[in-house]
């Protein structure tokens, strides 16, 4: 038989098309009239009373980046309460492109009393305006907010820039009326769509078949000319494949709305203050007419927002929070980055955001909730378990350009061990529509099928915002039981997880990173804003250590507000879109602006702590935030520097080669400012190979195929141009010997200088950089004479070894990685360390020489200059600096990137102040010392370093009550049986990288 299903789908695509404009039965005309805000947003009661001009439908509208208020009156006619089955609503179309929600025009809503209705959207175009009879006037505040996208999002955009978008009118009113929206109608598009999107999906056979033939006989009933009252009959026809039930083994499929705000990315932070009142009000309006929908809302942050914005709004909230329709979940300040955030600034992640939600609500997220971060360490399953988390949701992993993550439902262990257990929802997205697409992939891909039977969906428009509509409500309702596809309930995040871990207890383990085969060029984009990132992350943990030394020494009061204040800024700036460098200009410039005034607070609160903890001693004194002893000061206090035993010698070697010897190291650099040899004097032993010396800047063409700023791609390799020389001078700086070597490009140029101090068996790299490159990279290369299986990366918390060798695609793909403040390679008994001030991404590679020995090479990426999102990205001016320690073991390694990121400082006039704390096993690194959230009790967190099981005494110079184990939220554990205490301090057994939160009760 000839199969028609084609030519049934093509007659189907054709209906539809025709006949959307018959959604309403009827249509009234109102009266529109505008006011253009002079340039940044206002509020309500500004705008309210503005002057308003005549708006005609039709007319352009919105610069870039601007807002317009349309204030709407009207009445709905009185003859429409004679229309059975109807709906008056206001239609709103803003010149909206269709299928691109949150990347473009949008409004809110709102009454002449000021409160906020709802939304409008390309794909939410309506506002309720009561009854027949009833006036109204609406003000909808639509934001013309550009489309900043290029092709492959590669291509430079001005858009992204308020100050080079240009002024030309965006869009144009293309509708603006009343209209008596047709329920029957209504439903049968949503009949339709389901039914087109099963037929679809489906395989041939007799179920598609029925289908077919159904949606045939109802586009031959359907009166075309007169879909109004053609509609119950052609609903009819469709009615029975509708109600056939799914298969007793049908894959469940718990759909969460949802709306992925991302905290700013191709629009600015002001921007998502509004896109959140939006989304909010929208999910708020369908929680009002819909008793099943429940809503999931990760970041706390936005939530701060609109309780600071729109109170009415954040009344609204808080009603639904309570009655469990809008569900709290993730219990972050926002969604933050994973890689590049720091240790304790992760922990500050989950403790402001978890409190704020305890705090606000009286609601305790149990799931860490992630979508869209860019892969994810190992270190976060034991983070969250601290946190009082019990599963853990991504999507992102489904990116990965050469590995198909194995996994759905699946047990994350981290780096010490501990177990998460996570879902990957098998949709693919975290935007869903509810769609057969989305429903048919998530039971065919479904990893663990035969095992388990449920997955999480996702549903609502988002990374823009929008959230869920009332069209996704109609196709749940449509699938909850429907043959040939997965069941579906409407659910919540933790119905789910508690239903999938009792089916599936002994679900598979994935151990170790998540690490993401994408978007490997956001651990370098946008370096000014990872500088500031760690220097700020650094600076706040010493604020915090003078300032809780400053409080139990000299009664000073703790500055609490002010910390969290500061933290919270730092906290949103980790946003998975603004840390990484995929933001648009105007979001890296007030970043880098945010993080410039936080340094300046910080260092304010540290030297007013330093000034209380002075005393009227003569001389300079040394204040030492490090968790390790510097020149004789001790860790974590003040005291005075051991004078060095001699001065770095400086001399000629052979030609025009510079020697520096401090006794530990012999540094050889040459005419070409390279490093052609650096003895180990201790070790007797070489680290340069023939041929290859340290310091090499690499420049590459940096070209991905999409995704500028976030992607290298690996064919990057493939052309390298070595920078040379234009000078070569050394110098003496105090002790220190400097050697300064000056290196151009056409459009750039650097100083690089060599730093080696007395006594030190680190070769410091500082590189000032003029950076003015377009789709370039730049790597500074550090070769040396040894065979690694393994790299060793600090990530938070510990460490982590990755292979060097290429044996498998997932080591192939693993081109890029990120670490911390430093990696190390090593053979037995013998390692190399380069530690980094403020700098992620590393390559490293080993080969073998002509001579037979081996080189394994260390390359730190510098720069990089992808034109998008932002055009300028990373032009000007920067400031990095390395160190390549000789001989290091692990310990090393560690001691010199806290030095490098956490440097002692002078304070004038100061005597020695004994640390608050003394942690007896080197091992054991003090991550943080801080006062409590809720009163004055001592907070130390530490970590056990090594991955070894360490035997530890913490000794606390202050009077305290005693001391318990707490989680990451300073409450007491259950579980004190790995403590014990006695008159030398508190005695613990840290297994390999334990993180350790212990509160000594003070007053």
């Amino acid at each position: 038989m000839f199969d028609r299903s084609s030519q049934v789908l093509a007659r189907l695509d054709s209906f539809r098309r025709d006949h959307r404009c018959d959604l309403y039965l009827d249509t009234a005309q109102v009266e529109v009239a505008a006011w253009e805000v002079p340039d940044e947003p206002v509020p309500f009661a500004v705008a309210r009373d503005a002057d308003y001009r005549p708006f005609p439908v039709g007319e352009v509208w919105g610069r870039p980046w601007g807002t317009t208020w349309f204030r709407v009156r009207g009445e709905v006619p009185a003859s429409w309460a004679e229309r059975p089955d109807t709906a008056p609503e206001l239609i709103v179309d803003l010149g909206f492109g269709r299928f691109d929600v949150g990347f473009q025009a949008e409004g809110l809503a709102w009454r002449g009393d000021g409160t906020v209705i709802k939304a409008v959207e390309p794909e939410n175009q309506w506002v309720p305006v009561g009854g027949p009879g009833e006036v109204f006037e609406v003000f909808v505040e639509a934001a013309s907010n550009p489309r900043v996208t290029s092709e492959g999002l590669v291509h430079a955009m001005p858009l992204g820039d308020k100050r080079t978008a240009g002024t030309d009118r965006l869009y144009r009113l293309q509708r603006l009326e009343v209209g008596l929206r047709d329920v029957p109608v209504w439903e049968l598009f949503a009949d339709v769509e389901v039914l087109r999107g099963l037929s679809r999906n489906l395989p041939e056979g007799t179920r598609r078949a029925e289908i077919v033939a159904a949606l045939s006989d109802m586009l031959d009933a359907v009166a075309w000319g007169d879909l109004h009252a053609s509609a119950p009959t052609a609903r009819a026809i469709l009615a029975p494949v509708l109600e056939r039930a799914a298969s007793a083994s049908a894959h469940t499929v718990h759909a969460v709305g949802h709306a992925h705000i991302d905290s700013a990315w191709l629009w600015p932070v002001r921007e998502t203050r509004r896109k959140c009142a939006r989304t909010f009000s929208n999910v708020l309006d369908l929680i009002d007419a819909d008793p099943d929908i429940t809503f999931a809302c990760s970041s706390a942050q936005q939530y701060q927002w609109v309780k600071d914005g729109y109170p009415d709004v954040w009344e609204r909230m808080k009603s639904a929070v309570a009655a469990g329709r809008f569900v709290p979940v993730g219990g972050m300040w926002v969604e933050s980055d994973i890689n590049l955030i720091g240790g304790e600034a992760l922990v500050r992640q989950f403790l402001a955001g978890t409190r704020f939600f305890i705090e606000e609500f009286g609601v305790e997220p149990q799931e860490v909730w992630l979508p869209d971060s860019f892969g994810y360490s190992a270190a976060v399953p034991q983070i969250a378990r601290l946190a009082g988390k019990k599963y853990f949701l991504t999507q992102k992993m489904s990116w990965n350009d050469t590995n198909r993550f194995p996994h759905h439902t699946f047990w994350w262990e981290g780096l010490d061990g501990t177990r998460i257990f996570t879902h990957f929802p098998p949709a693919d997205t975290y935007n869903g529509t509810i769609s057969a697409d989305e429903l048919l992939r998530s039971e065919r891909g479904f990893a663990e099928r035969g095992r388990a039977t449920r997955s999480l969906l996702p549903y609502g428009y988002g990374d823009g915002g929008g959230g869920p509509t009332r069209e996704m409500l109609q196709s749940a309702r449509r699938f909850a039981d429907l043959e040939g596809a997965p069941r579906v309930e409407l659910s919540t995040p933790q119905r789910f997880f508690d239903e999938a871990i009792a089916e599936y207890p002994d679900a598979p383990v994935w151990s170790g990173e998540m690490y993401l085969e994408k978007h490997r060029g956001t651990y370098t984009s946008q370096h000014r804003t990872k500088a500031g990132n760690r220097r700020n992350e650094h600076l706040l943990r010493e604020a915090e250590l003078w300032a809780a030394t400053a409080s139990v020494r000299a009664g000073t009061p703790y500055p609490r507000e002010a910390l969290d204040q500061l933290w919270r800024q730092l906290l949103l700036l980790q946003f998975h879109d603004i840390l990484p460098g995929s933001s648009i200009a105007w979001v890296h410039q007030e970043s880098e602006a945010a993080h410039a005034a936080l340094t300046e607070e910080l260092q304010g609160l540290i030297a007013s702590s330093l000034q209380a903890l002075a005393g009227d001693a003569a001389g300079v004194a040394v204040a030492n935030p490090s968790p390790f002893p510097v020149r004789g000061v001790p860790a974590l206090g003040i005291g005075t520097p051991h004078a060095p035993a001699q001065p770095v010698a400086l001399s000629r070697g052979d030609g025009d080669e510079i020697v520096l010897d401090n006794g530990v190291v012999r540094v050889t650099i040459d005419a070409r400012g390279l490093v052609v040899s650096m003895v180990d004097l201790r070790a007797g032993r070489e680290l340069v190979a023939p041929g290859e010396p340290i310091g090499r800047l690499q420049l590459h063409d940096d070209h991905p195929l999409n995704w500028g700023a976030w992607d290298i791609d690996d064919y990057y390799r493939n052309t390298v141009v070595d920078l040379d020389a234009d000078s070569v001078d050394p110098t003496t700086e105090g002790q220190a010997v400097v050697v300064r070597v000056r290196r151009h490009t056409p459009a750039s140029t650097i100083v690089q200088e060599y730093r080696l101090d007395p006594g030190d068996p680190e070769l410091g790299i500082g590189l000032d950089i003029d950076w003015h490159e377009r789709n370039r990279l730049l790597k500074l290369a550090v070769p040396v004479d040894l065979r690694a299986d393994a790299a060793t990366s600090e990530i938070q918390f510990g460490h982590l070894d990755r292979p060097i060798a290429v044996n498998t695609t997932w080591d192939a793909a693993r081109f890029e990685t990120a670490a911390h403040r430093w990696v190390r390679v090593g053979e037995s008994g013998y390692g190399v360390a380069l530690t980094n001030s403020c700098t992620y991404g590393h390559d490293i590679t080993r080969h073998t020489r002509d001579d037979g020995g081996t080189t394994t090479v260390m390359r730190a990426t510098v720069l990089r200059s992808p034109v998008f999102p932002d055009p300028d990205a990373d032009q000007g001016d920067h400031h990095l600096s390395f160190g390549v320690v000789a001989g290091a073991t692990v310990l090393d390694a560690i001691t010199h990137g806290y030095r490098r990121n956490l440097p002692a400082r002078e304070v004038p006039g100061a005597a020695d102040v004994t640390p608050l704390l003394v942690v007896d096993n080197p091992a054991v690194v003090v991550e943080a010392v801080k006062l409590a959230e809720d009163d004055d009790d001592l907070v130390v967190r530490l970590y056990e370093a090594l991955g070894t099981r360490a035997s530890v005494t913490v000794s606390v110079d202050a009077a305290t009550r005693g001391v318990v184990l707490t989680d990451l939220l300073e409450r007491a554990l259950d579980d004190q049986a790995g403590l014990t205490t006695d008159d030398a301090g508190a005695h613990l057994v840290l297994r390999p990288y334990q993180i350790v939160t212990l509160r000594w009760r003070r007053g």
